[in-house]
């Protein structure tokens, strides 16, 4: 069994069940799949997780609520525009998850949550902005970074560099 705690430069594997504080509705769960492995000070999870699990071992199981600067930020009014629907695909819809690229490349995920004759309304907040969350953490693994992931700044698989 590892003695390695959660720290700076270090491999986390955890399996977690987030949910909305205020409804418990689930919104993730990595149990229905492989668990997750992140490189801890990297910015590869939300500032919030990450430091809840700072110091845990290996078989450690935490709880913790995030606020939504801890999390996915507030909701920006600012992020949400009217768009000609001339500029957009046919046939869209509420509720329709669409992307567009900016300026500097990054790819950036809209939601559409109105249209009306002539504008959709699109929403660049993320789905969870706003929200308090709730996370159910058991730590499965927890290693030490090799060279190679410091340097390319992510985990690496079994055998290495997959990219």
């Amino acid at each position: 069994m590892s003695t390695t705690k959660i720290e700076q430069n270090t491999v986390a594997t955890v399996h977690y069940r987030g949910t909305l504080t205020e409804s418990g509705n689930e919104f993730d769960n990595s149990y229905d799949r492989e668990p997750l492995s992140f490189l801890v000070g990297f910015g590869q999870m939300i500032p919030g997780f990450e430091a809840a699990l700072i110091g845990k071992s290996v078989d450690d199981a935490v709880t913790f609520e995030l606020a939504p600067e801890d999390a996915y930020g507030q909701r920006d009014p600012d992020a949400v525009q009217e768009v000609p629907l001339s500029q957009l695909p046919d046939q869209i819809k509420p509720g329709d998850r669409l992307a567009a690229q900016a300026p500097d490349g990054n790819v950036i995920p809209l939601t559409v949550t109105a249209i009306n004759e002539e504008t959709a309304t699109l929403d660049m907040n993320h789905e969870l902005a706003g929200e308090t969350l709730t996370f159910e953490v058991k730590v499965i693994e927890v290693r030490a970074a090799t060279e190679e992931e410091l340097s390319h700044g992510h985990v690496h698989g079994p055998g290495g560099h997959q990219h």
